[in-house]
C-alpha cells in the first residue's frame, strides 16, 4: 500500500473493526476463501478492504502502458449458492417490509433478514454458514445497495463514480490515484436502465424518456446526475454519483492538506465573523463546495444560518441552521416549482446572520446581492476560472448585477485543482486543490490580491498590508490596524494548535470556536488536549 494511502487510512475505522484490524489476506484465508489476484499483464500496486471479507479494492498497473486499473475484487458465489440467491431474492421481494420511520434501508434489511431466513430455511438447504453470509452480502448489495457499483460506494477514497454509457468502463475519482478506470461495465441496456430507475425512485423522483435529465439527492446524501436512455446520450444512459462525505472536510483539513495555510484561514475567520460576503469560484471538480463547507465551519456557533441549494451538499455542525432545497415544477408550465430565487427571497425574511447559496448562476444572484446590501453575511460558489471572469459573469445576463454594487461581494477566492505537467521533471509531483487567489473587490474594474499561490515554490504569498477589508474592519471596530493584526496572529496560533492536536472533525472545530467566543484567551495547551476525541 502506498505511503500516501497508509497516511490517509491512519486513524480510520471501518464498519467492521475486527475485520479492519486483521490483514485482508489473513482474514480471507482464515475463512478458507480465495480472492482473485492481479490479471495477467498487470502488477498489483495496493489492495485494501471495502466490505471485508466479501469485497476489496485492488489497484493494479499495466506493465506495458503503466495505466492504473481499479478492480472490485468480490468473493464469487458457487453454483448452488447462485441458485439459493435467486430463491431468496424472490422470497425477499414478498417478505421485506417497508423501513420504520427514519430507519435506514440497510438497517431495516439487517433487522428483517434473520427472521425471513428462519421462516424460509428450506430455500438455503445445503448451504454452508459462510455461503449464507455470502448470499446475504449479495442480497443486500442488490436490494438495498447500488448493485454492481455498491463496493465503490463503500470506498472512502472514491469521490465520484461515472458511467459514460453501455459497454463503457465505470470511471471514478480516487483521492490518491485521481481519475482511474474500473473493471465494472454495464453490458445490458435493460440492466443499466433498471438500475437507474431503481435508485432514482429511492430518491422519490421520476425519470423517463419524456423527462430524461435528473439531478437528485440519494439516500446517504449522495448526489446523482443522470441522462436517461439514448435521447440525449447516444451511447445509452449515463450517470455520475458524487459521494457525500459523512465526515466533511473542515478548515483544519484544508490547512493540513495544504489547500490553504493558517494565514488564509485566520483571514477568512475574521471576514466570516463580521459578515463580509465571500464567493468561491473555480471549474467543475475544483473543490468549490468542499471549500465552502470547510470555510462555513468558521461561522460563529450561535449564528443563524440558512442554506439554499438545488441539491443538498452543504453539511454544517451548527444547531441554528436551516437547510432549504429547490424543487422542480410539474408539467410544461413548471407548476409548483420552487427556485433558488424563491428560496433566497424567503430566506431573507427569516432574518439570518448568513445566507449560504450552494451555487449561483441565474437571477437568484440579484436577490442574493440585495440581501448582502441589507447587512446579511453570505457565502456562495460560482463557476468561473478566475476573479475577472467571475465579475464579468455577475455583471452580464442572466445575473445582471449592477457594477455599482459588485463590491457587496467583498472577497472572491479562486479554487483550483493543480497538477504538475507530466513533461516537467520537477522532482515533486503536485496534484492537489489550492486557493490559488484570494482577492478583495475594490470595484468592478479593480481587485486587490491579498493571497496568491506561487506554483514554482508551492508557497502562499500574502499582502495583508494592502487589504481593504481588514482596514475597513479596524475602522468599524475603532481600533488601530496593528491591534487587529495582533488578533489575526492569535487566531493563526489557535488554528495551528488545532492542526497539531488533530482537532479536525467539524463538531470538534465548532467546540473550539464556541470556547473562543466565550473565553478567547483560555485556549491553552490543556484546553486543546481536552478537545481531542
Amino acid at each position: 500500500m502506498s505511503t500516501k494511502l497508509k497516511r490517509e487510512r491512519k486513524g480510520k475505522k471501518s464498519e467492521d473493526d475486527a475485520s479492519e484490524e486483521m490483514p485482508a489476506e489473513t482474514l480471507v484465508g482464515s475463512l478458507g476463501l480465495k480472492r482473485h489476484g492481479a490479471p495477467e499483464g498487470y502488477d498489483e500496486v495496493e489492495t485494501y478492504p471495502l466490505k471485508p471479507p466479501f469485497s476489496y479494492a485492488s489497484i493494479v498497473q499495466n506493465e506495458a502502458t503503466s495505466e492504473l486499473l481499479y478492480i472490485i475484487d468480490e468473493l464469487p458465489l458457487e453454483k448452488e449458492e447462485i441458485d439459493a440467491f435467486d430463491r431468496m431474492r424472490n422470497i425477499l421481494e414478498y417478505e421485506l417490509k417497508a423501513p420504520q420511520i427514519d430507519e435506514p434501508l440497510n438497517e431495516s434489511f439487517h433487522r428483517q433478514f434473520p427472521t425471513i431466513v428462519d421462516k424460509h430455511s428450506k430455500a438455503l438447504s445445503g448451504i454452508s454458514a459462510i455461503g449464507i453470509r455470502k448470499i446475504q452480502y449479495y442480497l443486500e448489495r442488490e436490494i438495498v445497495g447500488y448493485g454492481k457499483i455498491d463496493p465503490l460506494m463503500h470506498d472512502p477514497y472514491v469521490e465520484d463514480v461515472r458511467c459514460g454509457g453501455l459497454d463503457k468502463p465505470i470511471f471514478l475519482w480516487h483521492r490518491v490515484h485521481e481519475n482511474i478506470k474500473t473493471n465494472v461495465f454495464f453490458t445490458d441496456e435493460d440492466e443499466l436502465n433498471d438500475f437507474i430507475m431503481k435508485i432514482v425512485h429511492k430518491a422519490g423522483k421520476h425519470i423517463s424518456i419524456a423527462f430524461p435529465i435528473v439531478d437528485v439527492t440519494l439516500p446517504g446524501q449522495h448526489r446523482l446526475a443522470v441522462s436517461y436512455g439514448r435521447e440525449t446520450t447516444p451511447f445509452g444512459t449515463s450517470f455520475t454519483i458524487r459521494k457525500f462525505r459523512e465526515d466533511p472536510f473542515t478548515i483544519v483539513d484544508l490547512i493540513d492538506n495544504e489547500t490553504i495555510n493558517e494565514s488564509i484561514a485566520a483571514y477568512l475567520w475574521l471576514l466570516i465573523e463580521n459578515k463580509m460576503p465571500i464567493m468561491m469560484v473555480g471549474s467543475t471538480g475544483a473543490g468549490k463546495t468542499t471549500s465552502l463547507n470547510a470555510a462555513a465551519c468558521l461561522i460563529r456557533p450561535n449564528h443563524k444560518i440558512i442554506t439554499v441549494e438545488e441539491v443538498a451538499e452543504i453539511n454544517l455542525p451548527h444547531e441554528n441552521w436551516t437547510s432549504t432545497i429547490a424543487r422542480s415544477g410539474f408539467g410544461a408550465e413548471k407548476e409548483g416549482e420552487i427556485s433558488l430565487y424563491d428560496l433566497i427571497k424567503s430566506a431573507v425574511r427569516h432574518r439570518p446572520d448568513l445566507v449560504i447559496v450552494g451555487e449561483i448562476r441565474g437571477e437568484e444572484a440579484y436577490v442574493l446581492f440585495q440581501a448582502l446590501a441589507t447587512g446579511h453575511g453570505g457565502l456562495c460558489t460560482m463557476h468561473a476560472e478566475d476573479v475577472e471572469t467571475a465579475i464579468k459573469r455577475l455583471t452580464q445576463p442572466p445575473m445582471n448585477i449592477p457594477a455599482s454594487i459588485i463590491t457587496l461581494m467583498n472577497c472572491v477566492i479562486v479554487v483550483r485543482h493543480v497538477q504538475t505537467p507530466a513533461f516537467l521533471d520537477s522532482g515533486k509531483k503536485v496534484s492537489s486543490r489550492k486557493f490559488v487567489q484570494v482577492s478583495e473587490i475594490k470595484d468592478a474594474n479593480q481587485i486587490v490580491d491579498v493571497f496568491s499561490w506561487n506554483a514554482s515554490s508551492d508557497f502562499f504569498q500574502e499582502r495583508l498590508e494592502e487589504s481593504i477589508l481588514l482596514k475597513r474592519l479596524a475602522r468599524k471596530m475603532d481600533i488601530p490596524f496593528e491591534r487587529l493584526m495582533s488578533e489575526f496572529e492569535y487566531r493563526k496560533k489557535v488554528l495551528q494548535n488545532m492542526v497539531e492536536h488533530n482537532i479536525r472533525d467539524h463538531r470538534s472545530v465548532n467546540k473550539v470556536l464556541s470556547k473562543y467566543y466565550h473565553d478567547p484567551r483560555m485556549l491553552d495547551e490543556e484546553a486543546f488536549r481536552n478537545f481531542k476525541r
